[in-house]
């Protein structure tokens, strides 16, 4: 009795080859590389862009992590978020047996769809979830300008 081979298995094999590859080629790259966000900062900052009446509302989950270790910026069509924080286990012997300290950045950069009003752009935190509300700049508050 002959066996036949599952096509998707091959098909999983070479994703998963082209992904370690992939992965191989640019471990340099962060959220300003090519990809703009793709690969740097992913897997620790899962995020959602909703869009409402009349504004953007992105919310980011950054569990472990306070308000003051946060850092938003709105730049054009860009929103950056940056969360960085250090812990430390405390002993209170003068000889340690055993100190870690643990660093943990996450970087983040979403392109919005049209332009916010930066200077409306509201944040708040709890439970380790940001959600920042950008309200869309509005056309009539868009400025023509005359050409000489």
């Amino acid at each position: 009795m002959t066996t036949r081979s599952n096509p998707f298995q091959e098909l999983e094999r070479l994703f998963e080859r082209m992904s370690r590859q992939f992965d191989d080629a640019t471990p340099a790259w962060d959220a300003e590389g090519p990809f703009g966000g793709w690969r740097a900062g992913m897997e620790s900052m899962s995020i959602d862009l909703a869009e409402t009446d009349g504004e953007f509302v992105v919310t980011a989950d950054l569990p472990g992590f306070d308000s003051d270790d946060v850092d938003i910026r709105v730049t054009d069509h860009t929103l950056q978020v940056e969360a960085e924080r250090e812990e430390a286990t405390k002993e209170h012997e003068a000889e340690y047996l055993r100190r870690e300290r643990r660093h943990e950045s996450v970087r983040r950069s979403i392109r919005l769809p049209d332009d916010v009003d930066r200077d409306a752009v509201t944040a708040t935190m709890k439970h380790g979830v940001l959600t920042v509300t950008l309200p869309r700049l509005a056309a009539e508050d868009a400025r023509s300008i005359d050409i000489e």
